[in-house]
């Protein structure tokens, strides 16, 4: 059996370092997209995809297309019309997803109702209308545990708001009482520190471009404010995971483990 796990861990190592490479025709692609494109474009990774002989272009914030040979471009969704399927939509969704467990969920406002079995993490601007909505949203909700980081990106006195709101005596509250009802508590004693810059530099890692974003559990996120249909309903379909490429190298690894064994 020790020489199974050992063997299970060689695997898993091989598995995720094949899930970040690639293949000579896709990095060959990719030196000519990125010669052509110079800098008006950062290209992260180049993949061939299962349609049409293209080739996916992933940059900071978006998925191009391209052709074997790099002469063109193509910009929007791949959709199969058979099954309507949107396959851009699933690949934005997989390499969008983050650790959840990674979160440095000590920088945020905490919030529990009932048993608070559900998580999740938002990112919201005190000055954001659409995360006013999501809130009132989430305090309809039962049975869930939200944790927010106050992400100051609107207007110049988002920052101001926040610290006063964390250094206040209950800060959760206070969040819900500015969000809901329009009252600020009282200005922050000067020696109080709020962990305004650690959530922003925390937001720009992560790739939150706008207020409100959602994280669940599984690593997947939500931009806007959806209603509490919508929310409950993604709730019920989460599945946790550590992170594509753990998932990826686990389901291999359960096709291999009975050839290991025996």
């Amino acid at each position: 059996m020790k020489l199974v796990k050992i063997g299970l861990m060689a695997i898993l190592a091989t598995v995720t370092a094949i899930a970040f490479s690639e293949t000579p025709d896709e990095a060959a692609v990719k030196k000519v997209i990125e010669v052509r494109l110079g800098d008006s474009l950062k290209v992260l990774s180049v993949q061939k995809t299962p349609f049409g002989g293209l080739y996916e272009i992933r940059t900071t914030n978006d998925i191009l297309y391209t052709d074997v040979k790099g002469d063109y471009l193509f910009s929007g969704h791949v959709l199969d019309t058979k099954t309507r399927k949107d396959f851009t939509r699933d690949r934005l969704e997989e390499i969008s997803r983050i650790d959840f467990s990674d979160l440095p969920l000590e920088f945020a406002l905490k919030m529990v109702k009932g048993n608070g079995k559900r998580v999740i993490a938002v990112f919201e601007d005190p000055n954001c209308g659409y995360c006013k909505h999501l809130r009132k949203t989430l305090s309809e909700m039962q049975n869930v545990t939200v944790y927010t980081f106050m992400y100051n990106i609107l207007a110049p006195d988002s920052a101001v708001k926040s610290r006063n709101i964390w250094c206040s005596n209950h800060h959760a509250k206070a969040w819900d009482d500015w969000m809901l009802d329009g009252k600020l508590p009282a200005t922050a004693p000067e020696k109080c520190i709020a962990p305004n810059d650690k959530v922003l530099a925390l937001g720009q890692k992560v790739g939150v471009n706008s207020t409100p974003t959602i994280f669940f559990t599984d690593g997947t996120r939500g931009v806007g404010a959806p209603d509490i249909n919508a929310l409950e309903a993604k709730l019920a379909s989460v599945k946790e995971i550590k992170s594509p490429a753990y998932a990826k190298a686990i389901n291999y690894l359960k096709d291999r483990y009975i050839e290991l064994s025996q």
